[in-house]
C-alpha cells in the first residue's frame, strides 16, 4: 500500500485518501453471521473495486461484539461509488438488525505504510 501514496506517478500524489473508521456494536446472538457477512462484503470490496485500499476488520478480545473496521477509499469518489455497489446494499440490509449501534469516525491520515500483504 505503500506505492499508492509515495509513487512519483503526480495523479496518485494528488489524491487524498479518504479514511474512515467504524465502530460497530453487534447483537451477540448474530455475531458469527455478522462476521460471515462482513469478512464476505470486505473481500469482494477489495477484489472488485479499486478505489477501495483498505478494509481492516477487528474485534475486541475482551468483547468481541464489538468491532472497529478501518477504511481508506482512494479518495471521496471511491467511496461515494463504494456505498452505491450491490455488494455493499447487500452487506447493508443483511445486517441492518444485527448492528445495534454504528458510529462512523472521519479521521485525517498521518501515516499510511504497510507492507504489500499481512
Amino acid at each position: 500500500m505503500t506505492a499508492i501514496f509515495s509513487t512519483g506517478n503526480a495523479t496518485a500524489q494528488s489524491k487524498t485518501p479518504l479514511v474512515h473508521i467504524a465502530k460497530l456494536q453487534i447483537d451477540p446472538a448474530q455475531l458469527e453471521q455478522y462476521n460471515a457477512a462482513l469478512k464476505e462484503h470486505a473481500e469482494t470490496a477489495i477484489r472488485v473495486e479499486p478505489g477501495v485500499l483498505t478494509l481492516y476488520a477487528v474485534a475486541e478480545k475482551k468483547d468481541p461484539t464489538r468491532i472497529t473496521v478501518f477504511e481508506i477509499y482512494a479518495d471521496t469518489a471511491a467511496y461515494q461509488s463504494h456505498i452505491k455497489t450491490a455488494h455493499f446494499l447487500k452487506y447493508k440490509s443483511s445486517t441492518k438488525g444485527m448492528v445495534k449501534s454504528l458510529e462512523l469516525v472521519d479521521v485525517v491520515p498521518i501515516a499510511l505504510e504497510a507492507k504489500s500483504k499481512l
